[in-house]
């Protein structure tokens, strides 16, 4: 069966290099979200929490619930169904609407709106909001907000969204004065707006996809040298000589302009490894061809190996495929194997 190995060397690089830019292991909260990126999140969870992290950022409650023994902190950043909380989770509002859905007493992270207009309050609705969630006898314990061109240095929107969260900050800071109420944290970093600050102020630093060994930050000259964390791996099915002329997989767009030795693996888009336009033509870190079309649970190549190695880099599939990396590595199935090497 296709499986994922993970390289617990590459991720223990990766998170030294975040934790060296953020200040210390405290100020990193590793993003777990979507099953870690398709890596596997109790796999993950595990090898973070081994390095000394304390903090996660998962999607939901379910999520949060399954990695609960590893962390002091998590923050769940995309759930209103919850009915009860446990005192180590925290739950991000998105907008002031979802105060009404949530339970009294838990602890409450404030998403603000600085620019993305995706989710948060605006920041003029930001007393009337604590005000809200301390009728509930809620916990404010977070105030935070995201970036939506952190990851690209060319234009200004870093430096303006930056600008307005300073003054969501001072605004908080005021009114918690105002209200005897404890000052929260703050936080706003993702993974490319880590390593654009030149020293991390804020109480932590929320780190997706660097974790895993990847930015898209461009343009990408002086990235950090993060290192692919996930690699691809797939068994042969079976083998066979293709004569010259004759053709493999769904439409025949593959033809063999001499006789070849083939084999069928045990992978396809059933599996995540997405269709390619067979026009574009993908070659293996061994150098072996992808021909023909992917299938719902096979794919063919100019192999007789019995285990093949599909990609230890997301980006060049991701060109391929007009993407980045993030959508390579999520696609792929949650049932796939997961070995730590």
């Amino acid at each position: 069966m296709a499986k994922i190995l993970l390289n617990k060397k590459n991720l223990f690089h990766n998170l030294n290099l975040i934790s060296n830019q953020a200040g210390s292991k405290e100020k990193v909260a590793v993003a777990l979200k979507d099953n870690a990126y398709g890596h596997g999140l109790k796999e993950i969870a595990k090898l973070a929490s081994e390095f000394g992290i304390k903090k996660a950022a998962v999607r939901s409650h379910a999520e949060a619930m399954k990695i609960k023994d590893f962390f002091e902190y998590i923050l769940i950043l995309a759930d209103n169904n919850i009915t009860t909380c446990s005192d180590t989770f925290h739950v991000a509002l998105n907008s002031f609407e979802s105060i009404a859905l949530l339970p009294n007493d838990i602890n409450v992270h404030i998403k603000v709106d600085t620019g993305m207009h995706r989710n948060g309050i605006l920041p003029s609705e930001l007393e009337k909001t604590i005000l809200k969630l301390l009728e509930k006898n809620m916990n404010i314990t977070g105030v935070f907000t995201h970036h939506k061109s952190a990851d690209n240095l060319l234009t200004d929107d870093f430096d303006k969204q930056n600008e307005v969260f300073s003054k969501v900050k001072e605004e908080t800071k005021k009114i918690c004065k105002k209200l005897s109420i404890e000052i929260p944290s703050f936080h706003s970093s993702n993974s490319s707006a880590l390593f654009r600050h030149k020293s991390m102020d804020e109480s932590f630093a929320r780190v997706g996809i660097a974790t895993y060994g990847y930015l898209e930050t461009t343009p990408s000259d002086n990235l950090p040298p993060l290192k692919p964390v996930m690699s691809l791996w797939t068994n042969k099915v079976s083998s066979r000589i293709l004569k010259k002329g004759e053709t493999v997989g769904y439409g025949g767009t593959f033809m063999a302009h001499e006789d070849m030795n083939i084999s069928t693996y045990d992978i396809g888009y059933g599996d995540g490894f997405l269709r390619l336009n067979e026009q574009h033509h993908y070659i293996t870190p061994k150098g072996f061809e992808l021909l023909g079309r992917v299938s719902m649970d096979y794919i063919a190549l100019n192999s007789t190996d019995n285990e093949v190695c599909l990609f230890d880099d997301a980006k060049p599939l991701a060109k391929l495929h007009n993407t980045i990396s993030y959508e390579i590595v999520t696609t792929l199935s949650r049932d796939l194997k997961k070995e730590i090497e």
